[in-house]
C-alpha cells in the first residue's frame, strides 16, 4: 500500500470473506484440480483415458468429477466428437491459461520444499508425541 492506513475489511465480513485469494484457492487448489490443470496446460488437449494415464493415482470417478467441476468453472473445455465410437477431448480454456503465471510462481517456489521438509523434521523431533495435536 502507498499510504500509512492499513486496509481493514468491513465489520460484517467474516475472516474467510476478507481474504481475497480464498475463492481462488477453493477453485484451483483442490486435491485433483491442480494436477488436471497442470497436465492440460503442459501437454495440451487430452482424452479421458490419456488423462488417467498421466495422473496415475486418480480414480476414474474422481477424474470425471474434477473435469466436470473445471468445465463448470470455465477452466476446461470439453469437446464431444460425434464419431463411432464417440470421442471426447478436454483442454484448458483461455481462462484456465491465465493461471499459468500462478503455476509458474508455484513451480519456482517449489525449490523451497526441502526447507519445508527439514522444518517438519525439526519440529517433529523437538515436540513430544503426547503433546502433538492435529
Amino acid at each position: 500500500m502507498t499510504n500509512d492506513t492499513a486496509w481493514a475489511p468491513p465489520a460484517d465480513v467474516t475472516p474467510e470473506q476478507a481474504c481475497p485469494i480464498a475463492p481462488v484457492v477453493d477453485i484451483v487448489f483442490s486435491r485433483w484440480t491442480t494436477p488436471i490443470l497442470w497436465v492440460l496446460h503442459e501437454f495440451g488437449r487430452h482424452r479421458f483415458v490419456e488423462l488417467e494415464r498421466r495422473i496415475t493415482t486418480i480414480t476414474p470417478k474422481v477424474l470425471t468429477e474434477g473435469l466436470r467441476r473445471l468445465e463448470r468453472d470455465g477452466l476446461v473445455v470439453r469437446t464431444y466428437h460425434p464419431e463411432v465410437p464417440p470421442r471426447v477431448e478436454y483442454e484448458i480454456s483461455e481462462l484456465g491459461r491465465r493461471l499459468a503465471p500462478l503455476f509458474a510462481a508455484l513451480a519456482e517456489w517449489s525449490v523451497n520444499l526441502g526447507e519445508v521438509e527439514q522444518a517438519r523434521l525439526d519440529y517433529d523431533a523437538r515436540k513430544p508425541i503426547s503433546s502433538r495435536r492435529t
